[in-house]
């Protein structure tokens, strides 16, 4: 029997979604990767931004257009997208929605968090 521990986390437990801007959560850390929740108000928008390392974003409820180099793709609740690093990238929820974005392991959650003040 192993010492190893599992970690678990809802993405719609502890839901909010914040009026003025769009709320990013951190849901779980592993030895990989971090999975983090982004709540979107229908009409909420991040930025044009970038990290270095590759992302997956995955729409749980809602709809969000996912634009890059002047090209969007509308993620209806299921689609995902992975992106490679060092690309240019806006969100932008159509609906109330909830997205997952999977981090690398060296990348953070407080980046994250700074996209919203650009």
């Amino acid at each position: 029997m192993s010492d190893a521990t599992m970690n678990t986390a809802s993405f719609y437990e502890g839901l909010e979604f914040g009026e003025n801007k769009v709320v990013i959560t951190a849901m779980l850390t592993s030895e990989f990767g971090k999975e983090i929740r982004i709540a979107f108000k229908a009409g909420q928008i991040m930025r044009e931004h970038k990290t270095k390392f590759p992302i997956t974003v995955m729409t749980l409820r809602g709809n969000i257009e996912f634009s890059v180099a002047g090209q969007t793709a509308v993620l209806a609740a299921g689609d995902v997208i992975a992106l490679d690093g060092d690309v240019l990238h806006e969100l932008k929820a159509t609906q109330d929605s909830v997205v997952r974005l999977s981090l690398h392991k060296s990348d953070t959650v407080e980046r994250v968090k700074k996209v919203l003040e650009l």
